[in-house]
């Protein structure tokens, strides 16, 4: 379960001040596939990032399944970053002279490589479909072969969340809609959360439920059957 209540996040510098998340009140289930939409400088970013742990709010509470991100000293947000959540960009931060099955098994550094996770590579690899790619290196990829990459690395460490950040940006819309299909069917079959930021509402009408963002508020979330 995910709680973020009454969270504000402001960024100061000497000469102005950015309230980018202004009193948000969000609960996402356990399971649930969620499309946050809004214009560029909404604050979905953000959001994204207090969820991940990779930012903390200014004011308010964000609960992760139990845990309070506020509260937590940074070697415990650190492993939480790491085992919890599966991150997925638009751009594909993949280690470009690494190969594909390299890359995907790059959180693992964390931990001490096993052959379960080995294991787990090599079925991830299959089900993006990258069976023939496995020894080829990041940079000799095309870029729906990277974001395939990149979502497989994001389930290594078998996260309960996944965060998706504009994750078709980079991509032409047929690879794009390929690259979506792949999520929904991952987020299935791995029974995680999934979390999409999309300025595409055709991707976003795919999710059972929408945050819409605007200036930093959250301002309708519909329900879809």
């Amino acid at each position: 379960m995910i709680k973020l209540k009454d969270v504000s996040r402001k960024f100061t510098s000497r000469k102005s001040e950015v309230t980018a998340l202004d009193g948000v009140n969000i609960q996402i289930k356990e399971g649930e596939f969620i499309a946050v939409v809004g214009p560029s400088g909404s604050g979905k970013s953000t959001l994204l990032n207090i969820i991940g742990g990779l930012d903390t709010p200014t004011k308010g509470q964000a609960e992760i399944n139990g845990k309070d991100l506020r509260k937590l000293k940074d070697k415990e947000l650190s492993q939480y970053r790491n085992r919890e959540i599966g991150f997925i960009f638009q751009e594909f931060h993949l280690e470009p002279l690494s190969t594909v099955k390299e890359n995907i098994l790059l959180p693992t550094l964390f931990n001490h490589k096993t052959n379960e996770e080995d294991a787990l590579s090599e079925t991830l690899i299959k089900e993006v479909g990258l069976s023939k790619k496995t020894n080829a290196r990041a940079q000799e990829l095309s870029g729906g072969e990277k974001q395939r990459t990149a979502i497989a690395r994001a389930l290594i460490n078998n996260p309960k969340i996944i965060i998706a950040d504009e994750p078709t940006g980079n991509l032409d819309q047929k690879t794009g809609k390929t690259i979506i299909n792949l999520l929904k069917r991952l987020h299935k079959i791995h029974n995680t959360t999934l979390i999409i930021a999309t300025h595409d509402e055709n991707i976003a009408n795919t999710a059972k439920r929408i945050i819409h963002i605007e200036d930093g508020k959250i301002h309708k979330q519909p329900h879809h059957p």
